[in-house]
């Protein structure tokens, strides 16, 4: 028996356990946390020591490992508990999720990535300003609380959620420790980069999707080096092995975009939460309207509640009129008497006027890109489709039909492919066609689009910005992209074109997101006015809960009524929900996989008396029935705790070799995405 050390080595494959290696002689400084490369059939693959000093079974010959890496830093105790937590909660291995806290390529070559383009501005260093009473109050009780806490500030658009964020992070840095600020994607924008470069000079680092892989690996350098102390990145930077850890703060908290729907499905707020209490740190939670999740826990007190109900320097919340779409039809005008287009009514119109005429700004919100989300043709019924996805085409400009979720592209042709008959009309509304109309009805003013089409890159984003800060923009046009992060003096005007997109989608969150959503765009009115902001919601659905309680500003009226619908029906936060989704490209393979992995379940659940409780629903063919090629069936189950549904999913799931060849099992614990 050798008297070789051996150590257990968390590999970078799919696989559920740890493997055994020994360590050669020229190895032995080998400690837990350091990154080895290791043998793994005929491959060389990354992995991380996860215990050292263990006792091999004898069962299989061992094999040794290849090298340390110097180019990656030892994950401390604290750090790799936390990924054990990821793994076993999201049911995904540990050597995957650990590959995670790396960065994609190696060290060398950082001052020649530097040089040829700056991550983060260069700015002039800005004095804090006066802070409000509530900011002031709210900075006092968060710091009372000592160690490992979760606090949600929940503040009103524009009451100045960041300026406490940058008032917590330089307590912390000054006791020599590090921050992780975490916020959307679609709100990591130049403007916030340059307030947070602004206060801390020289300390700053980002990541995000837009960086090249080398701008991304400089960006994470620089915080293992210490060479900044304060990352700022959408949810990947959660990540990054920070040390020591001071604060993680974590804003607009109730983004569905801080959930991965892919490989590993992790929610960054959970994740977040847990990374600060392994930490002993606190964690921030900041938005205008919380999660239901988040809420409840603030109510059960297992989370700190602070409230910022005013904006700052005491300007007033948006005044909001709620328009009945269904009474439009018939006496809409512009200022020549023109009948108007179909999607805009008599008082946004007369809005828009008046605001162009006082040489103000005004945004015009619609969360679909195109021309239309339809294309029929009249005589036969034929709808174009994507023959990858079960979706609709969608019309752009010069006759180009896109599919927004695999992008296959194709052109309109002027017979219909079923039929041959010319009768083809595109139906519905989109950014573009709000584009072209604007154009029309008002020539002299410069218009904007920022949807997926016209704000591919960072540069673009810069500069519609730009034009907009610059007052040389009139009118605003966008998707959800303009919805939050950006923060403009001159806009005082927001329409909401079709409040209601949305409401009906097949998803348990439908009137939370809606709410959500009308209330951060509202809140983009006369942030910098003292007169109040104006704000305009168009809608066919005016008694809809997420329509009366955005326009009454009343968020705790819209949770206690949308909490009592999902307590009766035992959805979160008073259950816990995972999802089964089976994919694959033949469509009988999928409903045999799909039946009997039902099956299976359902004689695991009466095997096991634990098990009664749970839910069973499906299989059912997916809301969207095919994405990219492949059919999706769905299985829904609903526990009462997530650790029944964890253990059940483990044991329904421990052996996959009977699912047919060519389909596969996807697990979502805490699914934000039903489709």
């Amino acid at each position: 028996m050798s008297s070789q050390r051996c150590v257990q080595v968390a590999v970078d494959a799919p696989l559920k356990e740890l493997l055994t290696y020994r360590v050669p002689s020229d190895l032995n400084f080998i400690e837990e946390g350091m990154s080895v490369t290791v043998p793994l059939g005929k491959r060389k693959v990354k992995g991380v020591v996860w215990k050292i000093d263990v006792t091999p079974n004898g069962e299989f010959k061992l094999k040794d490992i290849i090298d340390s890496s110097s180019e990656r830093p030892v994950l401390s105790k604290s750090h790799r508990q936390w990924l054990e937590w990821i793994s076993s909660y999201y049911l995904h291995p540990i050597g995957q999720v650990a590959a995670l806290t790396f960065p994609p390529l190696k060290q060398k070559g950082r001052s020649t990535a530097n040089a040829k383009k700056q991550v983060i501005p260069n700015i002039d260093p800005s004095s804090p300003p006066e802070l409000t009473e509530e900011q002031k109050s709210c900075i006092e009780a968060i710091q009372s609380v000592n160690g490992y806490a979760t606090h949600l500030l929940h503040g009103v658009t524009g009451s100045g959620k960041t300026e406490v964020y940058l008032h917590l992070m330089h307590d912390v840095l000054a006791q020599g420790k590090k921050a992780l600020v975490l916020v959307p994607e679609i709100s990591l924008t130049p403007q916030l980069l340059k307030r947070f470069a602004s206060r801390f000079p020289g300390q700053v680092a980002v990541i995000h999707s837009h960086l090249t892989e080398r701008e991304k690996t400089d960006q994470w350098w620089k915080m293992i080096l210490g060479e900044a102390q304060i990352l700022i990145g959408a949810r990947s930077a959660l990540f990054c092995p920070l040390e020591p850890l001071g604060i993680v703060i974590m804003d607009e908290e109730h983004e569905p975009s801080f959930k991965q729907d892919e490989k590993l499905r992790y929610h960054a707020r959970d994740a977040a939460i847990v990374r600060a209490h392994t930490s002993h740190c606190p964690v921030v939670l900041g938005s205008a309207t919380p999660s239901l999740e988040t809420w409840r826990n603030c109510q059960t007190q297992k989370y700190h509640y602070h409230q910022m109900v005013h904006r700052v320097s005491e300007r007033k919340m948006p005044e909001i009129e709620v328009v009945d779409m269904r009474e439009e039809r018939q006496k809409r005008r512009d200022q020549e008497g023109q009948p108007l287009p179909f999607w805009i009514s008599q008082s946004l119109y007369d809005r828009l006027l008046e605001t162009f005429q006082k040489g103000e700004q005004a945004a015009l919100f619609l969360n679909r890109r195109g021309l239309a989300q339809t294309i029929l043709c009249q005589s036969c019924g034929y709808v174009y489709e994507c023959p990858n996805c079960a979706i609709s085409l969608t019309l752009h400009a010069k006759n180009h039909m896109v599919c927004h979720y695999c992008n296959y592209t194709d052109r309109l042709t002027e017979q219909c492919p079923q039929c041959a008959d010319g009768d083809i009309h595109p139906l519905g509304l989109g950014t573009e066609l709000l584009e072209e109309d604007m154009a029309r009805l008002f020539p002299d003013i410069h218009i904007c689009r920022a949807d997926r089409d016209e704000i591919q890159n960072r540069s673009d984003l810069e500069e519609m910005i730009s034009s907009m800060e610059s007052g040389k923009t009139d009118l605003l046009i966008g998707t959800q992209m303009i919805a939050k992060g950006l923060d403009f003096k001159g806009l005082t005007l927001v329409g909401l074109v079709m409040a209601d997109v949305g409401f009906s989608l097949p998803d348990f969150r439908a009137a939370e997101r809606s709410f959500q959503l009308l209330t951060q765009v509202s809140g983009r009115a006369g942030r910098h006015s003292e007169m109040p902001g104006q704000v305009v919601i168009q809608t066919y659905n005016p008694g809809h809960a997420s329509i009366r309680y955005t326009q009454d500003n009343d968020y705790s009226g819209f949770a206690h009524e949308e909490l009592s619908h999902r307590e009766e029906l035992r959805y979160p936060p008073f259950g816990k929900v995972a999802s089964l989704k089976i994919i694959g490209l033949h469509h009988d393979r999928v409903v045999q996989a799909a039946e009997q992995l039902a099956q299976r379940g359902f004689v695991l659940q009466s095997k096991f008396p634990p098990y009664k409780d749970l839910q069973i629903l499906g299989p059912t063919q997916a809301p969207m029935a095919k994405l990219r090629g492949k059919f999706r069936y769905l299985i829904l189950l609903k526990g009462s705790s997530h650790k029944m549904l964890e253990n059940f999913c483990q044991q329904l799931t421990y052996d996959l070799k009977w699912m047919p060849a060519g389909t596969k099992l996807q697990i979502d614990m805490d699914p934000m995405n039903m489709l």
